[in-house]
Parts: C-alpha cells; structure tokens; sequence
C-alpha cells in the first residue's frame, strides 16, 4: 500500500489477467483492483522452475472470481504464500485454495489453511524451486518476503514492503527500517518483484532508497515538531509536511506520520 501513489496515472505494466514472465522462474497477473493505495493492482506472482508442471502463487490477491479463475488456469498449483495479510493480497486465498487443492503458507496463524506456518529462514522446496522466507516486519507485523535466492538473476517477492514506485505505509518504523537494511544487504543483481507496481532492477538500491526517503521525511517531521510543539497530532504535522500534496491523499500520509511520531518519541 503506497503514500505516494500517482492519482489517474498508470506505470507501464501488463495487461490485467494476463501472465508477463518477469524473470526464467517468475510471472506476474495483475488483479483488476486498482486504487490510490493499491496503485494499478495487486500483483499475483505465479513461480515455477523452467521444468517444473506445478508451480506456486504467491499473493492470490482480492476475492475477485475472474482473477482468481485466471490465476488457476496457470496450475496445478502446489503451494500458496502470503507476503502479509492485508485483503488485497490475501482476501481471496481461501476461495483459491478450494479452487486448486493447496495449502496457504503464512506467518499469520489466522491465514493459514492447514498448519502451515512460515518463520524466518524457512527453506521451502517447491515447483522445483528453492524459496527462502525472510521476516520483514514493519509494514504489518506480518510482513515477509520469498527469496529465490539460487535464481539467475536472483530475486525477491516483497509484498509491500519495497513497492514497484512510489513508498509504503508502515505499522512500525523500527522494525521496517531494519528490514530495509536487511534487504538493503542483499546481493547486487537481486530483482524485486513487488506485491504493487512493476518489477525493479536490484533490491538493494531499492531499499536504500527507501531508507534515505524515510531519514528525509522523518527530519521533516522533527522539524515540524520543533515548529508545532512536541506533543502535535499526526493531522497537524501532516498539515505542515504533506502541504504540497493532494489532500485527498492526506490519510495515508496521517497513517505514515503516526507511525514516524511514535518512533521519534521511542528514542
């Protein structure tokens, strides 16, 4: 879910509904969901190893009938991985799992169908594929990240924790800044494919960025403290910081300063 979304504007992407392979193991199905926090949709990755028949989807996204269908028709399907548990990535992996006989894997228990639970550094052997699982908590509490660390070139499914463009919104800023130093660390060449907007070059860069924006923005709101007070609402720090930015976008900016102000005052 993205802060800085591009309102009535579409990054270049795939079609919706149709599979664009992005690397020799990974494909992505755009849902047809798009919104300010969404950006053009949630992406479903569809992963499989060049002589693999079976393959594993990660993030089945909304319970959208046609989206759902289109994604099965990519099967058999062995196994379903969350990145988190937000409905937009998630909502329709009950539904999916009915549809094509697999086992949803996530690191919220309330998610899962069986007792598949995921933890950091799993290994997960699937669709001729080695899948590792990094917990990269921040964005939710949840949040984890799939590796395919032994791919060439080598990538990493982020859910929303590094986004195609633009920033996400957090739960928790210590947390997810130490995640982005995590992925931040990862070998150069490491695609990212995302759970929103296209597919991007190196992860690292990526999270470095992500990293620089947030020192910015979280100087920008101790300025605003210094100016404001240190006891200001998030509105009244949004106000000051976010005043060149369309407020109809004011909300997500709120959720982001909450956050920032929660951490600031933690120190």
């Amino acid at each position: 879910m993205s802060d800085r979304p591009a309102v009535g504007e579409r990054a270049e992407h795939p079609a919706y509904g149709v599979l664009r392979p992005v690397t020799p193991t990974a494909g992505v199905l755009l849902a047809d969901n798009p919104s300010e926090m969404t950006l053009d949709g949630t992406n479903t990755w569809v992963l499989r190893a060049p002589d693999s028949e079976a393959c594993v989807i990660v993030d089945p996204g909304p319970d959208d009938e046609r989206h759902l269908g289109l994604v099965a028709a990519h099967g058999p399907v062995s196994t379903i991985l969350l990145t988190h548990g937000h409905p937009d990535h998630s909502e329709g992996a009950r539904r999916f799992a009915e549809m094509v006989d697999a086992p949803v894997y996530a690191l919220d228990p309330t998610l899962r169908l069986g007792s598949e639970g995921l933890s950091d550094g799993d290994v997960l052997a699937q669709a001729g594929l080695e899948i590792r699982v990094l917990a990269t908590p921040g964005h939710t509490a949840d949040s984890l990240c799939f590796w395919l660390e032994h791919d060439a070139p080598p990538a990493i499914l982020t859910g929303d924790t590094v986004l195609g463009r633009g920033t996400t919104v957090t739960d928790d800023l210590g947390p997810y800044l130490d995640s982005l130093r995590r992925l931040a660390e990862l070998p150069p060449g490491t695609a990212v494919l995302p759970g929103h907007g296209p597919d991007l070059a190196d992860a690292g860069t990526a999270a470095r960025a992500y990293l620089a924006h947030r020192e910015q923005r979280l100087n920008q709101v101790r300025a605003a403290l210094a100016q404001l007070g240190p006891d200001a609402t998030p509105r009244q720090v949004v106000e000051l910081v976010y005043a060149d930015v369309d407020r109809s976008l004011w909300f997500a900016a709120e959720w982001s300063v909450r956050t920032q102000l929660e951490y600031l005052r933690s120190l």
